[in-house]
């Protein structure tokens, strides 16, 4: 696989993520009912010196599908900042590889939210992240359009 490979049935792309995640890559979304699942392509860029994906740039990928699976949840009447973010790497990913976090909502507060998340590449699993978030206003349209 090369990170040129072409976009998996069901996702669309996701126009939202913000600078630094723009930096990163492309992001893309499947959803089906509850399910969120936020994806992208592991590039050549996103490498370590061992060649696998750099754990920042898993754990960012985990964070950012969070974030957007709670605001998601609360169909954007709410905005949302981690306080802390838990993760433990399983596997490693490669360029080329098609990484997806699918994401779980374990509560809405008022104050704050818990979620979780699982990245995979087909059936393996590279990363598990559970976290907390503060609950904020929502984000203005023109944040969340920006075009990143």
């Amino acid at each position: 696989m090369t990170e040129h490979e072409p976009v998996p049935a069901g996702f669309e792309r996701l126009q939202r993520g913000g600078p630094y995640m723009a930096g990163l890559g492309e992001l893309y979304l499947r959803q089906d009912g509850d399910n969120v699942i936020i994806a992208m392509r592991v590039a050549e860029r996103h490498t370590n010196m061992r060649g696998i994906a750099h754990g920042g740039m898993l754990a960012s990928l985990a964070d950012t599908a969070l974030g957007i699976g709670l605001t998601m949840a609360c169909a954007g009447r709410q905005s949302f900042v981690t306080v802390s973010l838990t993760t433990d790497y399983l596997d490693a990913a490669r360029p080329g590889d098609w990484a997806e976090a699918h994401v779980r909502i374990d509560r809405i507060g008022r104050r704050v939210a818990f979620a979780g998340c699982r990245l995979h590449v087909g059936d393996k699993v590279l990363l598990r992240a559970s976290g907390v978030f503060a609950v904020m206003p929502p984000l203005h349209a023109e944040q969340l359009t920006s075009g990143y």
